[in-house]
């Protein structure tokens, strides 16, 4: 999914170039530099973590931060979550603990809400970019 979302926020305009995925020639193309668009710049976006282990706030905060420095912008604090989820507890029947847990559910269902409502604020010009105008010094 990330390799994917840094093609769609501005990759390499034209596959064609490559002729498939010929690495050095994509190197090529990258290094006599393309103008990189940014095409997911000011979008919203809505984070949810769980795991039955240690990392889930390290994996949320940097999902958070690599999307934030390709200029997305969170919906909102209740947008970002991580939960533990049977902590400790086999992974071979985690899914019961998830199908139990219904506050989790409802506050994944709360990130959904926000996001959604935050997209259509922004649609509807009610919402601002939380981003300033400003020409990052270091371009990718």
């Amino acid at each position: 999914m990330i390799d994917r979302l840094v093609c769609a926020d501005g990759g390499n305009p034209d596959p064609t170039t490559t002729h498939g995925k010929d690495a050095e020639k994509a190197k090529a193309i990258e290094l006599s530099g393309w103008d990189y668009p940014k095409h997911l710049a000011g979008r919203l976006f809505a984070i949810v973590v769980h795991g039955d282990a240690e990392g889930i706030r390290g994996v949320r905060h940097a999902l958070s931060d690599w999307l934030t420095s390709m200029q997305l912008e969170s919906a909102g604090k209740t947008a970002e979550l991580e939960r533990y989820i049977g902590y400790w507890k086999p992974y071979a029947n985690s899914h019961c603990d998830l199908d139990e847990d219904t506050t989790v559910q409802e506050e994944v269902r709360v990130a959904a809400q926000t996001l959604a409502s935050a997209v259509k604020l922004k649609r509807s010009s009610r919402l601002g970019s939380t981003s300033p105008k400003i020409q990052p010094l270091r371009q990718k």
